[in-house]
């Protein structure tokens, strides 16, 4: 399996919007509301553009084997480089191999101390993420929307 991150404004569009309308994606994205449409795309992937130029660090999209598998990886929140990984339910199963694809740019080339993980607190099952080596911090609300807030350090 051959795993690419690369910018998300070199995806197509509309495997964009596929993923961000699938059902079982939208369950645990509580910030977006409604049907996501082509200007919603626009915008969403000009935002995380600009992260990129403001920051140097943004999220990416996940091509495994060259096809369009998801997006994320590390993006400024609040003074952290916060953890996103949104994928497509057919590559689930990749997930732990893009997860340490963004370790390694972490922890390595961009010379972090710590990331952090946001997850809905609709989301239970947090004991993969505690074993990987997560602490729990507390609660952060987001837009109005309650999140669990995990960190893993690098000693980890």
């Amino acid at each position: 399996m051959k795993i690419e991150l690369t910018r998300l404004s070199s995806v197509k569009s509309s495997d964009i919007i596929d993923l961000m309308n699938h059902p079982l994606v939208r369950r645990q994205m509580p910030l977006f509301d409604g049907e996501f449409k082509p200007r919603d795309c626009d915008s969403f992937v000009a935002a995380k553009e600009k992260l990129w130029a403001d920051f140097g660090f943004g999220p990416w999209a996940f091509l495994v084997d060259g096809q369009f598998a998801g997006w994320g990886g590390l993006q400024p929140e609040e003074g952290d480089a916060d953890l996103a990984l949104v994928l497509h339910p057919d590559f689930w199963g990749c997930g732990k191999a893009i997860y340490n694809k963004i370790l390694q740019q972490a922890f390595g080339p961009m010379g972090l101390g710590s990331i952090t993980l946001l997850l809905p607190t609709t989301r239970v099952r947090v004991s993969g993420v505690i074993g990987l080596g997560f602490k729990e911090e507390g609660i952060v609300t987001i837009k109005g929307h309650p999140f669990k807030k995990f960190r893993l350090n690098k000693s980890n």
